[in-house]
């Protein structure tokens, strides 16, 4: 049987690990041993975070959802309003909200209104 040689394989996936590493601080982009550490850890954390980027993205709509609707109305707060459009029958979510909020207050200030008319009257 014939020996088979790996060099130009194994140099190929080598470099491939080096070249994803490129641009880490010391030995994590120039040892193959640490670079694939780091190449896989770094895979692990942007797993991760594409959830987690996600989960932020909400959050921080709904910040801006909520600064926007108290500043046209101080009482109502963003569960409330959240509410308040189910009852009106208003479909828009909270992407959209906030983009509204902060690009077109008087469009917001619109939907505010009319979710606030569908509230049903305080006890």
């Amino acid at each position: 049987m014939a020996r088979v040689k790996s060099g130009k394989v194994t140099h190929a996936r080598h470099r491939k690990v080096i070249k994803e590493a490129s641009g880490y601080y010391s030995a994590r982009s120039r040892n193959f041993r640490t670079a694939t550490q780091a190449v896989d850890k770094a895979n692990q954390y942007a797993t991760r975070d594409r959830k987690v980027r996600k989960r932020n993205f909400r959050a921080l709509w709904i910040q801006r959802i909520n600064a926007a609707v108290r500043e046209i109305d101080p009482a109502l707060t963003y569960s409330r309003f959240i509410n308040a459009l189910s009852l009106a029958g208003i479909e828009v979510d909270r992407k959209v909200l906030a983009d509204l909020a902060v690009n077109e207050p008087a469009a917001f200030a619109g939907i505010v209104e009319k979710a606030r008319a569908a509230m049903p009257a305080a006890a």
